[in-house]
């Protein structure tokens, strides 16, 4: 039986009840995160739970409990549901009130919920590469702030999936932003590029590592915009996020990347990325 944490309790998944007053369910009112787990430990989860502090503060949702304490949760549902690979979600929304636009009063506290999932590493797609669908980004202008307003990512996965493509590839005045839930990167002539973290992209704490790794490797990487006719042009694409890790592109619209292989600066990448993972978490 699965274990969910619910507010300061451990409950059975089959006993957990959300109110239907629950502002995440009328308007979205939330923000969350998801941390992902490597052989029975978290990465880089320092990052991801100051994330969610920070989205929680732009949305102006003061969370109840401090880091630490979220780290011990996500630490102990870990242990109660015997997970080695997978990954732990964490949401909080601003609680339960009854339905109106502007908050609700203070005596309302934030709720908080979190799971977490047995999951592989998508491997065969790494070593492979993915296919993406080019979409118009329709979405807010607030994207750096991780909230549960997923309708705008929702369409655009869908209609990458009706193409048969793992992912969007979003543009926004003809300037490539990120993907549906995940961030773009092009390389050209063994220069690494991809949007600045700007309010039209979320700065993924896997793009962040990535930027840390492209010094590491002496790989330039420069933050800067490029257009969608670009990103067809570039030698490389690949995407990042905590669960697709680097993953490389091969095809946009149909149209081969390169030479519609994996390419050398997303292998580097990708090897960089496995040695912060020991040999028994590479299943």
């Amino acid at each position: 039986m699965m274990v969910h944490f619910i507010n300061g309790e451990y409950i059975n998944k089959d006993d957990v009840s959300v109110s239907i007053d629950d502002r995440g369910y009328y308007f979205g009112d939330g923000v969350y995160e998801v941390i992902k787990v490597y052989d029975g430990e978290l990465y880089t989860a320092h990052e991801h739970l100051s994330r969610l502090f920070s989205s929680a503060e732009k949305i102006k949702i003061d969370i109840s409990f401090t880091e630490s304490e979220l780290l011990q949760v996500a630490k102990e549902l870990l242990t109660r549901n015997k997970i080695s690979n997978g990954q732990v979600y964490m949401q909080v929304t601003r609680g339960v009130a009854p339905r109106q636009h502007n908050f609700p009063s203070q005596e309302v506290l934030p709720m908080l919920t979190a799971y977490a999932l047995e999951t592989k590493r998508p491997l065969d797609a790494i070593e492979k590469g993915v296919s993406v669908k080019s979409v118009i980004d329709v979405r807010w202008l607030l994207c750096d702030i991780k909230s549960l307003n997923l309708l705008g990512s929702v369409l655009a996965k869908q209609e990458a999936k009706e193409a048969n493509c793992f992912e969007a590839l979003l543009h926004r005045d003809g300037f490539v932003t990120e993907g549906s839930s995940t961030n773009i990167f092009g390389v050209k002539e063994g220069v690494v590029y991809t949007h600045p973290a700007t309010n039209l992209v979320l700065n993924g704490i896997t793009r962040q590592v990535v930027l840390r790794l492209c010094n590491e490797l002496a790989i330039p990487c420069v933050e800067k915009e490029f257009t969608l006719e670009e990103a067809f042009n570039m030698d490389e694409l690949f995407l990042t996020s905590t669960t697709s890790e680097i993953m490389p592109i091969t095809k946009l619209d149909g149209q081969p990347i390169g030479n519609g292989q994996p390419g050398l600066q997303t292998k580097r990448l990708t090897e960089a990325f496995n040695l912060q993972i020991p040999v028994s978490k590479m299943k």
